[in-house]
């Protein structure tokens, strides 16, 4: 693929392998996810979830296959991809001691956003979630999820067409997690952004996402969730997981 188009997907994984050492933890791996798109990545401990996360956002460079972030090869274009890219890890990454204001700020300038401009896109962000009322607050003060609908309003400030998140909502609470799930799912059904959500919280799923299933390094089956309903002859996500996760080669 060249530079993107409408019709392009955002992110597209391609025959994508990585190792470590003697041991694959990544085979032949390849999936798209579209503008629009909420995919839910799913795999048991071990699957080579954060390996392929890994590679996405290149920590790591993937030594066979191709990642294409909106239409860039990562490996080729990797500052215009990565550019495209906004991402919510798994670990806490605020900065505990400054305020909220002054964490986005921060992320703002290492785009190239500043003054004005950020002072816009980070008041549109936090108002999205209820939180520019306390901008100014020190994020030791927050509660978990308050603390994880920053990092997501930081992740978009520079508007990038693929999110990243890696079990965003693990150690929430209910109503937390539940608002974060409405929230980005909301941000999928206006079209503004691909999603590529890994996840053990299947309840965190609605019947128009996309799965990606994977165990063992391998995809399993991907597509709608009623495609991979059918595909397993199941009745439920849970049922489908369960069987395409069971112990095989």
């Amino acid at each position: 693929m060249s530079d993107s188009t409408s019709l392009s997907p955002v992110l597209a994984v391609a025959g994508v392998a990585y190792a470590y050492g003697a041991r694959r933890a990544l085979d032949a791996v390849s999936f798209e996810v579209q503008k629009g798109q909420c995919a839910f990545l799913l795999g048991p401990n071990g699957a080579g979830k954060t390996t392929l996360f890994s590679l996405i956002t290149r920590l790591y460079d993937a030594p066979e296959g191709r990642i294409e972030i909106a239409g860039f090869d990562l490996r080729r274009r990797s500052s215009k991809a990565l550019a495209r890219l906004g991402v919510v890890f798994q670990q806490p990454t605020l900065d505990l001691d400054l305020t909220v204001m002054q964490n986005l700020r921060y992320h703002a300038a290492l785009h190239g956003l500043g003054g004005r401009e950020a002072g816009v896109r980070i008041e549109a962000e936090l108002s999205r979630q209820a939180m520019y009322e306390r901008r100014f607050e020190p994020v030791r003060q927050l509660n978990g999820g308050h603390r994880r609908r920053v990092e997501i309003a930081r992740a978009l400030l520079h508007r990038p067409e693929l999110l990243l998140l890696d079990e965003p909502t693990v150690g929430l609470d209910v109503p937390s997690r539940l608002a974060i799930v409405d929230y980005v799912h909301q941000l999928c059904e206006e079209g503004r952004i691909a999603v590529l959500w890994a996840t053990h919280l299947i309840d965190e799923i609605r019947d128009h996402d996309q799965l990606v299933m994977l165990h063992r390094g391998r995809i399993r089956a991907s597509g709608s969730v009623a495609e991979v309903l059918a595909g397993a002859g199941a009745a439920d996500v849970g049922a489908a997981f369960h069987l395409y996760t069971e112990a095989k080669t």
